[in-house]
């Protein structure tokens, strides 16, 4: 126990338990003497909750017992603090790993979750989840040794979210698996059981393997019925209909709970049916537990409880907020309105002790299951090493899963390029940013490869010429549309032969003390997400967690001497979020040394001599989240972007346009609006105004263009599927996206990802967001015209659907059917096919949805190859329906069809089945 007490920071409240805490103690002690281990208590017996040979919950009751009132308030909020008596150390449940380690320094960082579901791979997603999960549990117990246990460096991680992506405006949709239930369902219960250590099948691993601790606590978030808009999501109140919250809102968790046996689940923000979805009696209680069995425990989103009674106006008061959420079945607050409130609240009599018990006690059982309380060495996951973090096995998954989740859109013969190629134009806001990799909820990769660079490397023989061309969006002072300082025109001091300035870190914000860290940046480009930093620009040491630098609250001087290559006048600039100040020659030009709310940037143009060393100075503070600073110029006679752009194409034998969106415009609840954005979301789904005016006159060169398209959601992107001869879709590709990028363009890999998500035209009138019926909406009730359809991707091949059987044609409600189809590559280039299965009604005696996806699979063919794809279904399952007036999921009977295909709008082949009546 000394390890437990060294660690432990402060110790809370120290008054003695009361009677009814006593008895509750009392009551565990004879519970566990009750239990198979005579004496097993000997080596501890005042601390019974550490006898490794009791049941996880015994022991959690135990120790609940022990603690004061206002401690068990305070074990129930996110950053749980320290108990040093009772030997309980500090432990924030907070941790995102949507897609990789988030915010926790160095992680490999794999496509953004929306991209991930394009790939349409359920074994592909068994191997990412589980190299997350290494990297999580090494990365944690490296913290442990290190005596942190802050947040973002635990075992309980909130992920996956599996909000169905029912409108293309939501900003958050990136992080969801899209639009349709089944394949967020199939998706996330192996996300859920890779993290928690599970064999892909369900079963539990062998004793060995960590069989009776769990690797890791996943959390299917947001619990439920919550898609924005982001700028309401603390205040509205939705009421689907029955149907809609039980056909397409609920599957996925329900999934989630009973097949991947996920440990936590997140309510959301806004209210479903009146009731907030974080303190809600018919989510939480009647549905979650009573009707599907979840056994773990339920946190709110973040400070979603103070929602209850400051936005919701559901109760008047914080406490009565915090015991009606508990009440209700949510156990831990991110936030503080349970540490500061629920003491209040018992006594009040809005709750008793016995239930925080009830409740505090589900959340230490899973610290207990996690094997937070036990020795490492019995705890088979605790021996991962911190090697596994970053490896150049898992680096090379990111890049596979890259190269599956791109969707080819259209080819007219354009693609693949030819390596040949002599001269090769790359155009676009995103060709050359970091943040078009990333999304949102990102780690730090170790060398982001842009799909700039992914081109350059795949051309070593070939002129690539790049101009940025236009800004991402209208209206955004955009700092990365100038470019940075390039390292031969930087060095650190009067005559040194290395490249860069000296970079001074400082664990103050005003730099002062000594430098923590010394270094040189061979450019000052960098972009770090609420403390877990992304070089923007370079492959170099991290400053964050990982080193001596801290989170937040610190600053970097960058000091050395400015180089210019000509003599002329020159724009010198600096940009940042929060403060900087940058000098040359002891002038101090630029001074913006306080706070701000998102990246700015100030230039000031100067006369500068070729031949002589001006000395530079560049310093910077950080306050908290979404750090960035720059250090960037404009030469002279440089054209301005686009005309620059357009003459880079006209000399060019081809252009790559690499344009759409970054995790900058769309994501969650942002303070800045843009043209076409609002609040993280979007207004507008077309390709911003800025892009679509420079891809045009690209087009107008008459040379041809390939258009990139980097998002997290659909893009009404009408006049380039007429226009330009080939789109393709990267999403948010991850840290090695420029690559997968370039083996598609350039024929190294033959594309296959699917749309998760539908495209719709731009002049589609779409249902009101803030309306959450899903009339008209996803492919599944969509009563339009597609601009591209569910399902949909194109390959370098082609392949043939043939002899489909079923092997029955009657079946009762329970009986298996299985479909048979043959399918044949009969093309010329080895490639993957995704063969999906669609059910439907033939004559619906109710309203039902078109046609909803119940099988995929992701076949791999060499040319002239055929095999057979085989597909399970029962009609209990794949056919439900909910009748609203019997208040249940049923079956028709009647006349079915089990159609096969390439999408939702191209299948290819089809036979009719009959259900009977029970």
């Amino acid at each position: 126990m000394q390890a437990f007490a060294r660690h432990a920071g402060n110790t809370g409240s120290t008054r003695r338990p009361t009677r009814s805490r006593a008895l509750v103690r009392d009551c565990a002690l004879s519970l566990l003497a009750a239990l198979p281990v005579l004496g097993a208590f000997a080596d501890d017996g005042d601390r019974p909750w550490l006898d490794t040979s009791q049941p996880f919950e015994a022991r959690a009751a135990a120790l609940v017992s022990q603690m004061t009132l206002d401690e068990k308030a305070a074990q129930m909020q996110n950053d749980s603090p320290a108990i040093e008596r009772l030997g309980l150390p500090a432990y924030d449940w907070w941790n995102e790993a949507l897609h990789g380690v988030a915010r926790a320094g160095g992680a490999t960082v794999f496509p953004q979750a929306i991209g991930m579901a394009a790939t349409f791979d359920v074994p592909l997603m068994d191997r990412i989840s589980k190299t997350i999960s290494d990297e999580a549990r090494a990365k944690h117990h490296e913290f442990l040794r290190q005596g942190q246990h802050g947040r973002y460096q635990g075992l309980t991680f909130w992920s996956p979210n599996i909000n169905i992506f029912r409108d293309p405006r939501w900003g958050r949709g990136q992080e969801t698996y899209g639009e349709d239930p089944f394949l967020t369902a199939r998706m996330g219960v192996s996300f859920v059981r890779g993290l928690q250590g599970v064999a892909p099948d369900g079963s539990p691993l062998p004793e060995s393997q960590g069989g009776k601790y769990r690797k890791l606590d996943a959390t299917a978030k947001h619990f439920a019925v919550h898609s924005g808009p982001e700028a309401d999501r603390h205040t509205f109140d939705v009421h689907p209909s029955r149907r809609d919250l039980w056909e397409t809102y609920l599957p996925a968790f329900e999934a989630l709970v009973t097949e991947g046996q996920v440990q936590a689940v997140m309510g959301a923000y806004n209210r479903v049916y009146g009731e907030s979805a974080s303190g809600s009696k018919l989510l939480l209680r009647d549905i979650l537990r009573d009707q599907w069995g979840f056994k773990g425990y339920v946190m709110s989103d973040c400070w979603a409880i103070v929602d209850i009674w400051k936005n919701h106006k559901i109760v008047a008061t914080p406490e009565e907020a915090a015991a009606l959420a508990v009440k209700n079945g949510t156990e831990l607050n991110c936030g503080e309105t349970y540490a500061k409130h629920l003491p209040v609240a018992v006594n009040k009599g809005l709750i008793s002790e016995a239930e925080l018990d009830d409740a505090l006690t589900r959340l230490m059982t899973t610290r207990m299951a996690l094997g937070m309380f036990d020795p490492p060495a019995q705890v088979p996951w605790a021996q991962t090493s911190i090697s596994v973090n970053q490896a150049p096995a898992h680096d090379a998954l990111a890049r596979e899963v890259a190269q599956e989740s791109i969707v080819l859109l259209k080819n007219d013969g354009v693609l693949p390029l030819s390596k040949d190629i002599r001269r090769l134009a790359v155009v676009g806001p995103t060709a050359d940013d970091t943040m078009a990799l990333l999304g949102n909820y990102y780690g730090t990769p170790a060398d982001p490869v842009t799909i700039l660079r992914g081109i350059r490397e795949a051309l070593p023989n070939t002129e690539v010429v790049y101009a940025r061309g236009a800004d991402l969006v209208e209206g955004r002072e955009d700092p990365a549309a100038t470019p940075l300082i390039e390292p031969q025109y930087l060095r650190p001091e009067a005559g040194a032969t290395e490249r860069g300035l000296r970079g001074e870190y400082f664990t103050s914000k005003d730099l002062s003390g000594e430098p923590v860290l010394v270094r040189v940046d061979a450019q000052i480009g960098f972009r770090w997400d609420r403390g877990s930093p992304t070089d923007n620009l370079m492959a170099r040491g991290e400053a964050g967690p990982d080193n001596a630098v801290p989170n937040e609250n610190f600053s970097i001087r960058w000091s050395g001497q400015l180089l210019p290559p000509v003599s002329g006048r020159y724009r010198l600039e600096a940009g940042a979020n929060d403060g900087f100040r940058l000098y040359l020659d002891g002038k101090l030009l630029l001074d913006h040394w306080e706070d701000a709310e998102r990246l700015r940037a100030d230039s000031v143009d100067l006369d500068l001599e070729a031949g002589r060393a001006y000395d530079i100075r560049l310093e910077y503070y950080e306050t908290e989240r979404d750090a960035s600073v720059r250090l960037a110029w404009g030469l002279p006679g440089a054209k301005p972007t686009f005309d620059e752009a357009i003459e880079a194409a006209r000399s060019a034998d081809a252009v790559v346009f690499v344009g759409g969106l970054t995790g900058d415009v769309e994501g969650e609840e942002m303070t800045v609006n843009f043209p076409g954005f609002a609040g993280g979301d979007r207004t507008d789904i077309r390709l911003p105004a800025t892009q679509q005016k420079l891809l045009e006159a690209l087009h107008a060169t008459g040379k041809p263009v390939v258009v990139v398209l980097t998002t997290g959601s659909a893009l009404g992107i009408d006049w380039a599927k007429e226009n330009v001869p080939a789109i393709l879709v990267a999403w948010y590709p991850g840290q090695r996206g420029g690559n997968a990028v370039a083996d598609v363009l350039f024929g190294d890999v033959s594309p296959a990802g699917r749309l998760p998500v539908t495209f719709y035209k731009v002049d589609e009138k779409m249902p009101a967001f803030d309306d959450y019926d899903m009339a008209n909406r996803t492919y599944r009730y969509f009563e339009g015209e597609p601009l591209y359809p569910f399902g949909h991707g194109l390959s370098y091949t082609t392949f043939d659907y043939t002899d489909l059987q079923l092997d029955r044609d009657r079946a009762g409600v329970d009986d298996a059917i299985t479909a048979t189809v043959t399918l044949r590559n009969s093309g010329q280039r080895a490639s993957d096919e995704v063969v999906q299965l669609y059910l439907r009604p033939l004559a619906p005696a109710r309203e039902r949805a078109v046609r909803e996806l119940r099988g995929f699979q992701r076949v791999h063919l060499a040319p002239g190859e055929s095999r057979e794809v085989s597909f399970t279904f029962t009609p209990a399952r794949d056919l439900r329906h909910y009748d609203e007036e019997a208040g249940a999921y049923a079956v028709d009977p009647g006349r079915y069809a089990a159609e096969l295909g390439a999408s939702s709008g191209d299948l290819r082949i089809g036979s009719q089945f009959e259900v009977e009546a029970r």
